[in-house]
């Protein structure tokens, strides 16, 4: 689970005064107790030792000791932190991960130097600036791929179903990472939009979704928030405003360190006060968009359908140590507006917790001391996650699949399939090879993809159970269709199709009437929620 963090100042206050100079004798203690041992290793350990990674490893050790989220981040870890955050880098704009030693391009976002020059999902990076990348780290491919604004680089990729490398000169750019990864109309006045994650860029870039949306005809919203794990707190508070009212209670923080305990209230009147409001979670929606979801809820602003989140409540203040580290420390944990603090349990190992995501949810009983009444009177109960006020198990992109369907997503046949296709009209990259079929948007999966499937995972060394098969056939229509727009479209026109198909939204969609009836009774008002429950 990836660890959603907030990014802000330290806040130093809270560690002077009495407690630090009556502990003052101990941790010096301690700070030579440390010392002493390190000095040890690095002048008589038998074996050369690297200091740095010593510290590095025994303060990432001491703050696993603490919870799941407070961690330490070395250089590497941290600028990724800070470019995830900050939504901005210099490069080609992929993601790589190595497979089976190969360089291999993972996703791109659409409008970088590498779509710009027709690199797609599924390419391997064969050579870089001529010499053979094989067998190097991600590390160094990333060392080597980004660099200055207008600088170039020389790649060479190979295409599955191409008969020789491809040679292209990519301008490196400024690469902007969106977190609002699709936004349209479902039907004449229904938007939609997907917000896959936050950062320092999310309020704007909804801001500007939403005001395309209005501008279409969009009298009712569907809030896609599924497997975002969350961001900055700032930004969770600015996407919760656009809406409810000025005033309204969006999310209290309750800590040790003086400025730690704050009300965060709804600044502006939001630009969306008013239109029937349905938001989408999941099992990995956490943090920041359990923050959203947590007052929309609260404050009978919307529905939230889909599946329990995942219950992650521990505000994280990040600190920049030593030479370019950081480190993420818990300093408090958050509340909704009706005061449910929503962290779930973890084990000692924190085994239980972090895979939570990937096991089937059990609806437990609701604990009585955790019930918390909405701003219109509806129990809601806190202790691990928001609960959806609909839910319906949908763990991939909204459906659950059999585990012969699970299986067949795993192990990425549905992207695999999608690699042997082209989009007509791109002539980004002329075609080689034999076989290559040719796709315009509106295509249909039709009997001979479905045969070319099954082929596939045949090849690929997969028995085929033709009742599981069948059973999942809607889920695996979605997924190739899916997959496929993704490669050779784009992401909007991606989620657009599968909107029609996906189990989740269909249910959303169909809410609509009850989600503007709840509307009207909050509007006509309620009994308001507190604060420090």
């Amino acid at each position: 689970m990836a660890v959603a963090v907030v990014v802000g100042s330290a806040v130093l206050g809270g560690f002077f005064g009495g407690r630090v100079l009556a502990g003052q004798d101990r941790l010096d203690d301690q700070y030579e107790v440390f010392s002493t041992a390190l000095a040890a290793v690095e002048t008589t350990y038998v074996g050369e030792v690297d200091s740095e990674q010593l510290v590095y490893r025994a303060t990432a050790g001491m703050l696993q000791r603490l919870d799941p989220h407070s961690n330490f981040m070395d250089p590497r870890n941290y600028a990724r932190l800070r470019e995830r955050q900050g939504g901005r880098y210099y490069g080609l704009g992929i993601s790589i991960n190595v497979i089976n030693g190969d360089i291999t391009v993972m996703s791109l976002f659409e409008g970088s130097p590498a779509y710009r020059r027709g690199i797609r999902r599924g390419d391997v990076i064969a050579r870089i600036e001529g010499e053979d990348a094989s067998g190097i780290t991600s590390d160094d491919a990333v060392r080597q791929l980004r660099g200055p604004k207008g600088s170039t680089v020389t790649v060479s990729i190979r295409r599955r179903g191409y008969d020789e490398l491809i040679d292209l000169e990519v301008e490196r750019d400024e690469i902007h990472i969106p977190t609002v990864k699709a936004a349209f109309m479902v039907d004449d006045v229904t938007g939609y939009v997907l917000l896959g994650d936050f950062s320092e860029t999310s309020s704007r870039e909804l801001r500007q979704a939403l005001r395309k949306l209005d501008g279409l005809g969009m009298e009712q919203l569907l809030l896609d928030l599924r497997d975002n794990p969350g961001g900055p707190l700032d930004q969770a508070i600015r996407v919760s405003n656009q809406f409810l009212p000025r005033g309204e209670l969006i999310v209290y923080t309750r800590g040790r360190i003086q400025n730690s305990d704050q009300d965060y209230n709804a600044r502006e009147d939001g630009d969306h006060v008013d239109i029937p409001l349905v938001v989408l979670v999941n099992r990995q929606s956490a943090s920041a968009a359990e923050i959203v979801s947590g007052a929309v809820q609260d404050h009978d602003r919307g529905l939230i359908v889909g599946e329990t989140t995942f219950g992650k409540a521990l505000v994280q203040s990040v600190y920049r140590v030593g030479r370019e580290a950081g480190l993420a420390l818990t300093t408090a944990r958050y509340y909704t507006p009706s005061g449910r603090m929503i962290q779930r349990p973890w084990d000692g190992t924190f085994d239980e917790y972090l895979t939570y995501a990937l096991r089937d949810q059990e609806r437990a009983e609701p604990d009585p001391d955790e019930r918390r009444l909405t701003e219109g009177g509806r129990e809601v109960y806190g202790g691990g996650g928001i609960e959806p006020d609909h839910r319906l198990a949908g763990p991939i992109e909204g459906f659950d699949p059999s585990r012969f369907g699970r299986l067949l997503f795993a192990r990425q046949e549905f992207a695999t399939f999608a690699e042997r296709f082209s989009a007509e009209g791109d002539t980004r990259i002329e075609d080689q090879g034999e076989g290559r079929q040719r796709l315009a948007p509106g295509y249909a999966i039709d009997d001979a993809m479905m045969g070319a499937f099954r082929a596939q995972l045949e090849e690929r060394g997969l028995t085929i159970d033709d009742e599981a098969f069948d059973a999942d056939i809607v889920f695996i229509r979605a997924m190739m269709r899916y997959e496929i727009d993704l490669a050779l479209f784009s992401v909007e026109e991606a989620r657009r199709n599968l909107v029609g198909a996906d189990p989740q939204a269909q249910l959303a969609l169909s809410l609509f009437p009850e989600a503007e009836r709840l509307l009207r009774r909050s509007q006509r008002g309620g009994t308001a929620v507190a604060a420090g429950q």
